[in-house]
């Protein structure tokens, strides 16, 4: 069945979360083109073994091959562990180009080999995404390749210009829904922007410092993420220039994410949280006279 929240008529064909998806055991065979032919030329009374840990083909999607439970891991969180690196590709929204409607923001998460990792969709209604643009609040749920929420990401409500320090932006991460494991805030600054992010006890674990003018052209735009006392440099999460054509008429962003390999796959999450709330910051109104260019606007 869809994952909660979504209607079947909710993702464009081609870039849906697989509907009626069979669940299937980790490492067991999982449709991949070619599966009708597994069993000829095999001797009467034989069946074909089952290819092993194989990622999964879907309309043309292929996902990253399931892993196994680890204990004390979030379900869903496994993929994580395997990763040091995650590219997040926002689809092109045909409606929204040619009317100016905005619509939900969906995303593809995806490891450096190109196979899905999850599939992210923001949970909005029509009112709220077209009078507060980017500055709304939103669930954003991110789904993984048996259909099933794994991540949750919620914004509430708040400013972000350096002119308002008390009231500044935040985001919780929750994994699985409803438990939360992080989150990500926006510390004041009057030139840079930068974000603590957080465990589920509000204790500080990285700091993210973004450029003084978040624009650019023809290279892209890089956000170091530090240690806690800013003195090494970690990871980073990088806008990554898509070409004049689609900066200047679209607002589908590409995003690169690097992190330790063993940094605790929550905080893996909580990072890539930080980089929608980014996106949604800085990068919701590309090519326009909205676009914002630092954190005094």
């Amino acid at each position: 069945a869809p994952a909660y929240g979504f209607s079947n008529d909710a993702f464009a064909s081609g870039n849906q979360v697989p509907h009626g998806y069979p669940q299937h055991a980790p490492g067991a065979y999982q449709g991949v083109a070619g599966a009708g032919n597994l069993g000829a030329g095999a001797p009467p009374g034989f069946a074909a073994p089952p290819i092993q840990n194989q990622p999964v083909m879907m309309e043309r999607t292929i996902w990253m091959p399931i892993p196994p439970s680890i204990p004390n891991c979030p379900p869903g969180l496994e993929y994580l562990t395997q990763i040091d690196q995650i590219l997040i590709h926002q689809q092109i929204e045909l409606l929204e180009i040619l009317s100016g409607f905005e619509t939900n923001n969906k995303y593809e998460i995806k490891n450096t080999l190109g196979q899905r990792v999850y599939f992210a969709a923001e949970d909005n209604d029509c009112c709220t995404r077209n009078c507060c643009g980017p500055s709304r609040p939103f669930t954003l749920r991110i789904i993984d390749n048996l259909g099933h929420e794994v991540i949750t990401l919620q914004r509430p409500l708040r400013c972000s210009s350096c002119c308002f320090p008390c009231c500044l932006q935040e985001l919780e991460v929750q994994a699985p829904p409803g438990t939360p494991v992080g989150y990500v805030v926006q510390n004041w600054h009057p030139c840079l922007p930068k974000f603590t992010i957080q465990d589920a006890r509000r204790m500080d674990i990285l700091k993210i410092s973004g450029p003084c003018v978040v624009c650019s052209c023809c290279e892209d735009i890089n956000f170091e993420v530090k240690s806690v006392d800013e003195t090494a440099t970690v990871g980073r999460i990088s806008k990554q220039w898509t070409g004049f054509v689609k900066e200047a008429f679209t607002d589908a962003d590409n995003f690169g994410i690097t992190f330790p390999g063993d940094l605790d796959v929550k905080m893996k999450a909580v990072m890539i949280g930080a980089c929608f709330l980014i996106d949604f910051m800085f990068f919701e109104h590309a090519g326009d006279k909205n676009q914002r260019t630092g954190v005094w606007q």
